[in-house]
């Protein structure tokens, strides 16, 4: 029987995040969805209003026993830019921010160092804003929301986005 965690990051598009978890050897699921913010139950539309507090993110349930939290935070570092504030790309709001939420203090620390590591370098042109909290309630996006990139590559935002991105990753 494998075992299982949780790790819930925030690096823009829940769309584009998911789809790079999604392709993980030892990610279980990637289910993308809502944290950090004080609305019970938010819908996208609210989200987006920037009203809510939340950001787009994307809970991770991995098996440590193949990939383990360290790697799944290596992968949040390459797959952003965690040096804009409240912003990805096109994608601007505090729904965008760049965000590790812990779930342990193994986790927290974790965090803490991989920060510093990814700071020290140099693979980034300024200091990571990326903020570190405690996880809150995980609230599931809307359906649509969920396995959108594996279910709409023809899209054009999969198209323009999300497909450079994966190829950009060697995914």
């Amino acid at each position: 029987m494998e075992s299982r965690e949780i790790a819930t990051v925030a690096a823009g598009c829940f769309w584009c995040v998911e789809a790079v978890f999604e392709q993980l050897e030892g990610v279980v699921d990637a289910c993308s969805g809502y944290m950090g913010g004080s609305t019970p139950k938010p819908s996208y539309g609210a989200v987006c209003s920037g009203q809510t507090g939340h950001a787009e993110v994307v809970q991770v349930t991995f098996d440590p026993q193949k990939i383990l939290y360290h790697e799944i935070l290596d992968w949040f570092w390459r797959l952003h830019d965690p040096t804009t504030r409240d912003r990805q790309g096109a994608d601007i709001g505090t729904q965008y921010r760049s965000a590790i939420f812990f779930h342990s203090n193994d986790q927290e620390t974790a965090a803490i160092n991989s920060l510093r590591e990814a700071n020290a370098s140099g693979n980034f042109p300024a200091p990571i804003v990326t903020e570190i909290t405690p996880a809150g309630d995980f609230w599931p996006a809307e359906e649509d929301h969920q396995d959108f990139y594996r279910r709409n590559q023809a899209a054009h935002y999969c198209r323009a986005v999300i497909t450079p991105k994966l190829r950009g990753l060697d995914l």
